[in-house]
């Protein structure tokens, strides 16, 4: 088998592991009412079911990089979807509250390993001309999972048991592991650093902090007195995490990394706009079905769109990449990006189905396409050994910058509705979140302009004007 086939195998297994993982992280969510009856417990108390297995992605996830120097790509990653199946199996089989969160922070665990050591496998082996076409394989799957966890939950919930949510994870585990298996390497450090119990403390309890008070501020009401300590403190805990990885002899993350331009502006830059574009996935469907009066199924088709745009774009980033350059793209894209979340602001309940479809079809294409290159730029400069750093940090800020997304937007929504005094969300405060939204993805632009116009060309294949002069 040719080294190119067996990447492509490669990128497509690691694809795979992300869309389960994110299915898995959103799959609940139109369950829990049915298992609330099951289990015999408050549906709102069974939300922690959802916000355990966020957290575990949040802790574990700086820990990912280490083990796979330590120990090797493939026998992390495989251990990764071993744990992340037994978390299934262990899910399907829960009687009560207690064990299902247990279950799900095992799930997480096994989750917060399995991405970003499959990414991380995945560029240590590809050439940096083919990153763009390979970061396609594997942008594609991660835009579909939240689309598609909420109508597949609620199908398997409808018309089966909400217990094969998780028990269909498991053949899928299975086969993962033997592929894994087959055609993975086992890439490991010669000299594997110290593992940083300090580091992994501290920057543990501020992404738990951090990301249970983004999630609370999402909930609203009395959640947001809890919000009001962990963010705080979690703003806290993560500068002193911060200031332990400068001065450490052996990080658990190295932060040098940062140094690297397009490294730097690809983070910033691509959590800002995730943090803007990600807001969709929460705002169409409650705009689709509690203003609109939809069904949630034709709700769900609908906002599939996007998915199906963003298919489209699979074949098309590495020719517009190559042609306008990382900074060209980034700029230009992130604009057009950002008009198509402001574009949802002026739907309307006379659109018809089809206009809706269509409008967010594009507005798929061209998203995906700045999630695209911002993500393949993140690795585009990065050398061998900050390899795992970087993915580690990747995978972290996206985690954040997706809740802190919906977060922000959900309180922009109680915000104009307690502005306006309705007794119910309207259309008018559906302009306001999309607005907020547009801001959030509009500011991403800055850190694209602080780009050199040759900025990662090795990888683009874009050779500006001005640099072939000189």
């Amino acid at each position: 088998m040719s080294p190119q086939a067996k990447t492509k195998i490669v990128a497509m297994i690691v694809g795979s592991a992300i869309i389960m993982q994110q299915i898995d992280s959103t799959v609940i969510t139109t369950a829990l009412p049915q298992m609330a009856v099951s289990l015999h417990a408050d549906p709102v108390r069974l939300s922690v079911a959802v916000t355990a297995y966020l957290l575990s992605l949040a802790i574990f996830v700086p820990v990912s990089g280490w083990a796979a120097d330590r120990y090797g790509g493939r026998t992390i990653f495989r251990a990764a979807i071993a744990l992340f199946t037994l978390g299934s199996i262990l899910c399907g089989l829960s009687g009560n509250l207690i064990e299902l969160t247990a279950a799900r922070v095992l799930q997480g665990f096994g989750g917060a390993m399995m991405v970003p050591v499959g990414r991380l496998v995945l560029f240590r082996s590809v050439e940096k001309a083919a990153l763009i076409a390979t970061m396609a394989y594997l942008q594609v799957p991660a835009q579909l999972g939240p689309v598609l966890g909420p109508p597949i939950g609620g199908f398997i919930t409808t018309y089966f048991s909400w217990r094969l949510i998780f028990l269909v994870n498991v053949p899928l585990g299975l086969v993962g592991i033997v592929l894994v298996t087959v055609f993975f390497d086992n890439p490991k450090e010669d000299n594997p650093r110290p593992f940083d119990w300090i580091g992994f403390v501290l920057t543990g309890l501020s992404a738990f902090c951090v990301m249970y008070g983004i999630e609370a501020i999402g909930r609203g009401r009395g959640d947001l007195t809890q919000a009001l300590v962990l963010l705080p403190l979690g703003l806290v805990l993560g500068a002193l995490a911060l200031r332990h990885l400068r001065r450490a002899a052996h990080p658990l993350l190295d932060i040098s990394v940062f140094r690297i331009p397009t490294f730097g502006a690809a983070i910033f830059g691509g959590s800002l706009f995730r943090a803007g574009a990600g807001t969709l996935v929460f705002l169409l469907p409650l705009l689709l079905q509690v203003v609109f009066g939809l069904s949630a199924v034709a709700s769900g088709t609908i906002t599939f769109a996007t998915a199906v745009g963003s298919l489209s774009m699979k074949m098309s980033a590495r020719p517009i990449i190559r042609r306008f350059g990382f900074r060209n793209v980034i700029l230009g894209n992130g604009l057009i990006s950002a008009g198509t979340i402001a574009m949802c602001a002026f739907f309307d309940a006379h659109f018809s189905r089809e206009l809706i479809f269509g409008l967010l079809l594009v507005a798929g294409f061209f998203q995906s396409l700045q999630y695209t290159a911002t993500q393949a730029m993140t690795y585009a400069d990065i050398p061998q050994p900050l390899m795992s750093t970087a993915t580690s940090i990747a995978s972290m800020t996206q985690q954040l910058s997706r809740g802190f997304g919906i977060s922000a937007v959900a309180v922009v929504l109680h915000l104009s509705l307690a502005w306006r005094g309705a007794p119910s969300l309207g259309t008018a405060d559906f302009i306001v979140a999309f607005t907020g939204a547009t801001i959030l993805a509009v500011s991403s632009l800055f850190f694209g302009w602080t780009l050199h116009p040759a900025a990662a060309a090795e990888v683009s294949g874009h050779r500006p004007k001005s640099a072939e002069v000189v």
